[in-house]
Parts: C-alpha cells; sequence; structure tokens
C-alpha cells in the first residue's frame, strides 16, 4: 500500500514542476535548459557546454568534466488575445480573458565519466506542455474554455567517446502525460450551455533517443539528433456537470485518448571564428503529423464504445532553423545572440483549434554566461517571440443540439516572453 502510495504521488510532484505553456510551435517545449535561449537553442546538438546536453544530444557527454550537474528553471508567458469577427456562439458570447499566463518549466541533469572515454548521465525535463484558460464563459466556450498538458521526462543516458574526432549517445525516456480538457457542453440556450464537460487523462510510457558529436577540428563540431516518437494510451473519465441530471448521467464516463507524441531529428554546428567570436547553426524536423485526430473514447456507462468528441488536429511536420552567435567579453563573461524561425503544425484557420491558437514564431534572443569560477557557471537568457495575427475559423455547427459547438471566426494578438538561468558545476 505505500510502496503503491509513493509511486502515483513521484509523478504527481514532478508534473508540478513540469507544469508549462508551449513555447515552441505546437506544444513541444525547448526550454529542456535555459543556456541555450540565449542563442534561441541554435546549435543544441553541438555545442556541449553543460550537462543538460543529454537531452540534446547525449554523445555530448564525452565533452565534460568528469562529474558535472546543471540546474536551470525557464520562465514563460505566452499571450493569446481573441478579438471575434462573427462568431456564431448561441447562448455564450464573449472574448473571454488572455488564454495565457506565467509558467516555469525546470529542468535537472547530472554527467559522470566511468572511464575516461564511457559517460553516464540522467536528465529529467518537461519536453511537451501548454496551457490555454479563458477564465470561464465566452463564444468558444463550447470548444474549449481550458485544456493543459502536463509531461515529465526522465532520460537516463550513455555517452561513448570512439576517437578524438566520433562520439556516439544513446538514452532511454520514461514519459508522464497528464491531460485536462474542459468545455461547455453546448451553444443552445438552457441545460446545454449551463453544463459543463471535463476529460482527465494521464498514462505513463517510454521512448529513446540517439546521438553523434563529430569534432571536425579543434574549431568544428557537428552534431546530429533523434529522438522517437512516444505513444501514449492515456486513460481517466469525462465527467459532465450541469442542470440536468439526465445529461449527467448520460455524458459522464470512463475514458480512453491515443496521442503520439512527435518524434523529432537535429543537425547542429559550432564554428569558432576566432579567439572572440563563434557562430551557431541548428536545423531540427518535428514529425508532428502523427497527431492526425484525437478521438475522446468512452469505455464505460450507456455510451460505451463511443466516441465522445474528435478533435480535428491534422497537424502538418514542421522545421526550425535557428542561427546564434557568441561573443568572449573575456575570461569570465560571455555574450550570447540568437534568432530563429519555428513553422507551426497547424494547417490552416479551418483546422485551428482554439485550446492551440498556434502559429509560425520567429525568435529574437540574447543572453550572458558568467564564468563563476573553473568549475561554476551561470547562464542568463531572454527571448522574445514574434507572433503575426493569427486568423482562426473552426466550424463545429451541426444540427444536433448536444454535438453544436458552434463557429469561432476572428483572429488572436499572440506573442511569448522567455526568462531563464542556468547554474553548471563540475566537482
Amino acid at each position: 500500500m505505500k510502496k503503491t502510495t509513493i509511486a502515483r504521488l513521484l509523478p504527481a510532484a514532478l508534473l508540478a514542476l513540469g507544469s508549462a505553456t508551449a513555447s515552441a510551435a505546437g506544444f513541444q517545449l525547448l526550454e529542456q535548459n535555459a543556456s541555450g535561449i540565449g542563442n534561441a537553442y541554435a546549435g543544441s546538438a553541438a555545442v556541449a557546454e553543460n550537462a543538460s546536453t543529454i537531452f540534446f544530444n547525449p554523445a555530448g557527454m564525452t565533452q565534460l568534466q568528469a562529474r558535472e550537474i546543471s540546474l536551470g528553471v525557464a520562465a514563460v508567458r505566452p499571450s493569446f488575445e481573441f478579438k471575434n469577427r462573427g462568431s456564431v456562439g448561441g447562448a455564450l458570447s464573449g472574448n473571454g480573458d488572455d488564454a495565457g499566463d506565467w509558467a516555469a518549466i525546470p529542468n535537472a541533469y547530472l554527467s559522470w565519466a566511468l572511464n575516461k572515454d564511457l559517460y553516464l548521465g540522467v536528465g529529467i525535463g518537461a519536453p511537451f506542455g501548454l496551457v490555454t484558460d479563458y477564465g470561464g464563459k465566452w463564444v468558444g466556450a463550447a470548444q474549449a474554455t481550458k485544456f493543459e498538458i502536463e509531461t515529465i521526462n526522465i532520460n537516463p543516458s550513455l555517452a561513448y567517446r570512439v576517437n578524438d574526432k566520433v562520439s556516439l549517445g544513446i538514452g532511454l525516456n520514461w514519459q508522464r502525460m497528464e491531460a485536462q480538457y474542459e468545455r461547455v457542453v453546448g451553444i443552445a440556450p438552457g441545460a446545454l450551455s449551463a453544463s459543463t464537460a471535463k476529460l482527465d487523462v494521464d498514462n505513463d510510457a517510454w521512448g529513446w533517443n540517439v546521438g553523434a558529436l563529430f569534432t571536425l577540428s579543434p574549431s568544428t563540431k557537428v552534431g546530429v539528433s533523434y529522438r522517437s516518437k512516444v505513444e501514449h494510451k492515456l486513460k481517466g473519465d469525462v465527467k459532465v456537470s450541469g442542470p440536468s441530471a439526465l445529461l449527467n448521467a448520460a455524458g459522464s464516463s470512463d475514458s480512453d485518448v491515443d496521442v503520439d507524441l512527435p518524434d523529432t531529428f537535429i543537425v547542429s554546428t559550432t564554428q569558432k571564428l576566432s579567439d572572440r567570436w563563434e557562430m551557431l547553426g541548428d536545423l531540427s524536423w518535428t514529425g508532428w503529423s502523427s497527431i492526425k485526430k484525437v478521438d475522446i473514447e468512452r469505455t464505460s456507462g450507456p455510451l460505451n464504445g463511443q466516441i465522445a468528441q474528435t478533435l480535428h488536429t491534422e497537424f502538418k511536420d514542421t522545421w526550425r532553423v535557428a542561427l546564434g552567435a557568441n561573443y568572449k567579453l573575456d575570461d569570465a563573461w560571455k555574450l550570447k545572440f540568437g534568432i530563429a524561425f519555428d513553422q507551426t503544425p497547424v494547417r490552416d484557420k479551418q483546422r485551428r483549434l482554439v485550446s492551440l491558437p498556434d502559429n509560425d514564431r520567429t525568435w529574437f534572443s540574447a543572453g550572458a554566461q558568467w564564468k563563476v569560477s573553473k568549475t561554476n557557471t551561470l547562464d542568463l537568457g531572454a527571448a522574445y517571440l514574434y507572433v503575426p495575427k493569427t486568423k482562426i475559423d473552426n466550424n463545429q455547427i451541426t444540427a444536433n443540439p448536444l454535438t453544436n459547438r458552434g463557429r469561432v471566426t476572428g483572429e488572436y494578438d499572440s506573442s511569448v516572453w522567455i526568462l531563464g538561468a542556468q547554474y553548471s558545476m563540475a566537482f
């Protein structure tokens, strides 16, 4: 009994730390360290400047000192402000609150040299996350009032130095995912618009990652890495509450949701131009097409076996390109700069969800690194993500009042701020 309680409480505690709002396109979180923020994560699979390389490329551990620990946190503030342009909401109205808010993304890494060529490491982070909260009823409340995704990822890893030019890395990933989705039942006046439905599901799953680091010369490094899909079979329940007792009884049930979180591939490079200047580059691909639709299936009650709702995501695969530069002021201080373009997996305004009003984004980043001592380093970074006007025209009007969720037509004013700090220490 005690063991079962601990097994349940530990993931819950980690998820409480890992709760976050998406900053990269889709609901991916790039903030697996804060030291990369200043470069807009350019060179992520090749930098290997602290133990957080475990996430981006485990092969990078061979570039570290014998034992290193790295702890960081990023504070993310997205903004999603909706402006109505002719939506059909029936009994529902209003633009809702700004659907974004501040959230924290922590990370922790430990790297340990077993001998001069073999390294063991472990990392803890939150690679996916999302919170959109409209603060209650609004014109699109029958499509969503709140949507939240939380993950925690524990990543034990190994790295091996083949020779002075080539290092290889591999890792396993245990991942916990929890999701909550809330909406008004329907737009019709009366019991439907006064009732709410809430989905609450969770799951544990496994994935893997590999990487390679090539030291082409003392001034040039190239890194490649791949993280697998993680197939989640989420289980939980959907509960309907409101003025209609009949609706509550028929609508509440156990539920299953299958989601395949996407795989990613990264190619990175770092190039020293002089004693002071260094350039960094990154090209990454994310397989968002693994999420074509999300079926919420009832697994108990009078409607057992029926689909309660389908979220028609129909995501497309995406690319991200980033360029960065570092300038060494002196032996203690380094300045960091970066710019990146990040594609959205959302295909068009008709398939844009109010729970994920995502669009392409451009990163503008800057940061600084302070070598406190030979074994201690502090990184600080800040980024502003420019998001163009985001149009939506999601039509879920049907003849059936139980499935009529209205039509949300309008645009979002969106942006994201990211602030982060990372402390790394060798011992």
